[in-house]
């Protein structure tokens, strides 16, 4: 359950760029993770919360958008969305491949006033 160390991680970070930027209140907090973290928003949600309860990010919204696994083949060079945990190019079958997104995880945005 690694979502609760990522939810105090980033919680830290949007207290601290609240202080910095004088927010009173933070609104809305915009987080990026790709597929590849696997993160259950569930539970990602439930832990930011209690990391933020009784601050000024209490009441936040928070959004989460989950890039896709994009691969790009290294022996024929096609670029492909991974589906169904196929780690394979859908052209030549190769299974030599780069990761072009899908590792993200970070914070798109703070919202406050």
């Amino acid at each position: 359950m690694h979502e609760i160390k990522i939810a105090e991680d980033l919680s830290a970070i949007v207290l601290e760029t609240a202080k910095r930027e004088s927010l009173s209140k933070v609104t809305r907090v915009n987080i990026i993770f790709g597929q590849l973290v696997q993160i259950v928003p569930e539970i990602f949600e439930y832990a930011f919360r209690e990391t933020v309860r009784d601050t000024i990010a209490n009441d936040a919204d928070v959004f989460i958008e989950i890039v896709p696994v994009k691969m790009k083949c290294i022996k024929c060079g096609n670029d492909f969305l991974v589906k169904e945990n196929r780690f394979k190019c859908n052209v030549c079958f190769s299974t030599d491949l780069d990761i072009i997104s899908g590792k993200e995880l970070f914070i798109k945005s703070i919202e406050g006033e």
